[in-house]
C-alpha cells in the first residue's frame, strides 16, 4: 500500500481531496480522522501539518505527499519532485513599505528582512551577493516594518491585498510556487508500481483540464486551414456530412490556445462550433 501526506486543513488541502476524487480514488474521512484508507485503490492517506509533509516523507513514514513547493524548498530535504499538480499557485516575494523609495536589489543591503521561510531567503540573497539581517518569524509577518521589528519582509503573496493593507508593495518575487507530489528516493519496487499508476490518473485529469474537445462543420474547401489549427492528439476525426461539399471535425484543443483558435475558426467558414469539457485525457 502506497502512503500519501496531504494538509489536514489550509489552502491545498480541498484541492488535494478534489484531486484524489478526480482519480476515481474514493476515501472515508467523514470524522476528520487523521489517517484514512481508500475503498478502491491500494493507498493509504495521511492528514498532516503543511510543514511537517516534507519529513514525514524523507523518513518514509509517508512515502509521497501533497505540499507546496514553497515548503518543499525552505524544509531542504532529499525528496523528489514527481508532478507539479498546478493548484495552490503563490509566489514568494520580498515587500518594503510602500513609502520607500526601491530601485533596485542594492537597496535591500544592509537592511533586516523578517520572514518564515529563511533558508530560501538566505540562498536568494547569497546568489545575488547581497548582504542582510534575516529576523526569522512565524506568522504575521507582514505587519513586521509597521512595529519596527524589520525593514522588509519576505512572505507568500497570491492576490497581493494584504501587503496593500499593510502598506507594503511587492518588489521582488523569489520563487513562483504551486503544489508538488513529493516522493520518497527509497519506494519498493512495489510501491513505484502502485506510483506509477497514480501518476497515469493525475496526469490524465490535469491534461483533460488544459484542454477542449472540439465539433464543428466545415466546407471541405477550408479543411486544410483548419487541419493547421487543430492537430488533435494526433489528427482531427473528419465524418462527411450529407449535405455535399462540408464535413464534420472533430479534435481537441488546448486551454491556452482556446479564443485564438475559435476566432481564426470562424474567419476559416466553421459553423456549428460545440465545445465539450473533457472529464480524462489518457495520452
Amino acid at each position: 500500500m502506497l502512503k500519501i501526506a496531504i494538509q489536514k486543513s489550509g489552502r491545498l488541502y480541498e484541492d488535494s481531496i478534489k484531486l484524489l476524487k478526480e482519480c476515481g480514488i474514493e476515501l472515508n474521512n467523514g470524522n476528520k480522522q487523521l489517517k484514512a484508507a481508500a475503498f478502491n485503490f491500494p493507498i493509504e492517506v495521511y492528514f498532516l501539518r503543511d510543514d511537517d509533509i516534507p519529513q514525514y516523507v524523507y523518513d518514509g513514514v509517508a512515502d509521497i505527499g501533497i505540499v507546496g513547493e514553497n515548503v518543499l524548498l525552505e524544509k531542504n530535504k532529499n525528496i523528489d519532485i514527481a508532478y507539479r499538480l498546478g493548484f495552490g499557485r503563490c509566489r514568494l516575494s520580498i515587500a518594503v513599505p510602500k513609502a520607500v523609495q526601491y530601485n533596485s536589489i542594492e537597496d535591500l543591503r544592509g537592511l533586516k528582512i523578517a520572514t518564515t521561510y529563511s533558508t530560501i531567503l538566505q540562498q536568494y540573497l547569497n546568489d545575488k551577493n547581497i548582504e542582510a539581517e534575516i529576523h526569522e518569524i512565524s506568522g504575521s509577518v507582514e505587519i513586521a516594518p509597521s512595529i519596527g521589528l524589520a525593514d522588509a519582509i519576505c512572505d507568500l503573496v497570491s492576490s497581493g491585498s494584504t501587503l496593500f493593507t499593510n502598506g507594503l508593495k511587492e518588489v521582488e518575487v523569489i520563487l513562483q510556487s504551486e503544489a508538488v507530489l513529493s516522493v520518497n528516493k527509497n519506494l519498493t519496487t512495489e510501491k513505484r508500481l502502485i506510483l506509477d499508476k497514480l501518476l497515469l490518473r493525475i496526469n490524465s485529469v490535469k491534461t483533460a483540464k488544459n484542454n477542449k474537445y472540439i465539433l464543428l462543420n466545415a466546407p471541405n474547401h477550408q479543411l486544410k486551414n483548419i487541419f493547421s489549427l487543430l492537430p488533435g492528439m494526433k489528427s482531427p476525426t473528419v465524418v462527411p456530412l450529407v449535405e455535399e461539399g462540408w464535413s464534420s471535425i472533430q479534435s481537441v484543443v488546448n486551454e491556452n490556445d482556446f479564443w485564438d483558435v475559435i476566432e481564426k475558426l470562424k474567419q476559416f467558414e466553421a459553423e456549428g462550433i460545440i465545445v465539450i469539457p473533457i472529464e480524462k485525457m489518457i495520452v
